[in-house]
């Protein structure tokens, strides 16, 4: 994997640039659609590729693992093949699971102990079986394991899981060097930040990853339930630490206000379940605030979803005709909603992108998080 810097913003540390992997580039700032199970959650791949267009997209190994499961993945040739997905794609390591499955999961130095939350099955994940999973899963870009701590968190408890993060990135890094990628393409591990929101903490761990010099890097541990302020303190100290020339993965984040401002602040790589997730409850968002679609006022409102007409459905349909899908409980009215927050969330990364490369990102920037926070 090759990282190209392209221009850096005057203003800001905003930067714009370009991740080349065997399956093509990756322009950046990015935000990735998660298809946990193999599918992006409502869009047929053809709408994904043509309308939605995205470079990457993000599949989640707990859950692969689980199902369709590791052997019918294999025979299929690797997960691009398994679901007709020719782009690229970064897998998790399951370490978002050690903090989310805290009632069914237990962590010893060796790995975690997993309890399926499909059929209450025991699994037991180590550095170097989440390394071999991610490579028979066949993604490009594969994430180091780690434990990603809660919010609250007690500073003696986030300062051994940090060490403990750090001893399992040894290994995985030790394993990932002694196996072949597979299925014909190179594949690339990165690191993962950890440290709560504790300053000292993630600043140590920066460090530590940084010093590895892996092809990019992860920060994982936020968008889980601190305040934004302290989400941006903590990137902040951690990309002016990560290496310059390598891209910058904020795991999980999040609303369209905190990805421009954690582009501000240096990151190039984002995911979340936001866009699809509030997109199936109707809600929507726009350059220039959030909508319930669901709310009385839009019943009569033959407007176009979005005038701005990112994607296809944002024209073609009316806000009443989609407010009547979710009122009547019709699935095409939540396929309509994620293909346009998905849309948007894709020309939000993609304008800060030109932004950057026009010299007024900032200003930009301003103005599009005092227009988003607000609700229609």
């Amino acid at each position: 994997m090759d990282f190209n810097l392209v221009r850096k913003d005057s203003g800001t540390k905003a930067r714009a640039g370009e991740v080349v992997t065997d399956h093509g580039v990756i322009q950046t700032p990015i935000f990735m659609p998660v298809g946990t199970v193999a599918s992006v959650k409502g869009v047929h791949q053809r709408e994904l590729k043509e309308d939605i267009d995205p470079d990457v997209i993000l599949g989640n190994t707990y859950h692969l693992y689980l199902r369709p499961g590791i052997q019918i993945l294999e025979e299929a040739g690797g997960l691009h093949k398994f679901m007709g997905w020719d782009r690229n794609i970064l897998t998790d390591s399951g370490g978002y699971q050690v903090y989310s499955l805290s009632d069914n999961r237990k962590i010893k130095e060796e790995g975690v102990t997993f309890k399926s939350h499909i059929d209450g099955s025991k699994h037991f994940f180590t550095p170097e079986h989440v390394v071999d999973v991610q490579r028979t899963i066949g993604a490009d870009i594969i994430m180091a394991f780690d434990e990603c701590t809660p919010y609250p968190c007690d500073y003696d408890y986030a300062k051994r899981s940090m060490h403990l993060t750090h001893r399992w990135l040894d290994r995985c890094i030790s394993h990932f060097e002694k196996t072949p990628p597979k299925y014909g393409y190179a594949q690339t591990l990165f690191p993962i930040v950890q440290g709560s929101t504790f300053k000292d903490l993630r600043k140590q761990s920066a460090e530590y990853i940084a010093s590895v010099g892996a092809e990019g890097n992860a920060i994982g541990g936020l968008s889980v339930g601190e305040p934004a302020e302290e989400m941006y303190g903590m990137t902040e100290v951690v990309c002016d630490i990560l290496p310059e020339d390598k891209p910058r993965y904020l795991m999980g984040v999040g609303t369209p206000i905190n990805i421009l401002e954690n582009i501000a602040l240096g990151v190039d790589m984002f995911d979340c379940v936001m866009p699809t997730r509030n997109a199936r409850n109707g809600m929507l968002f726009t350059a220039h605030g959030t909508i319930n679609i669901k709310n009385k006022k839009w019943e009569a409102d033959f407007s176009p979803i979005d005038e701005m007409g990112i994607t296809y459905v944002d024209t073609e349909y009316s806000k009443a005709y989609l407010r009547h899908l979710f009122a009547a409980n019709e699935y095409l009215g939540k396929q309509i909603a994620t293909i346009h927050n998905l849309g948007f969330y894709l020309w939000l990364v993609r304008t800060a992108r030109e932004r950057i490369l026009a010299g007024d990102f900032s200003e930009w920037k301003t103005k599009m998080v005092k227009q988003m926070d607000k609700r229609l």
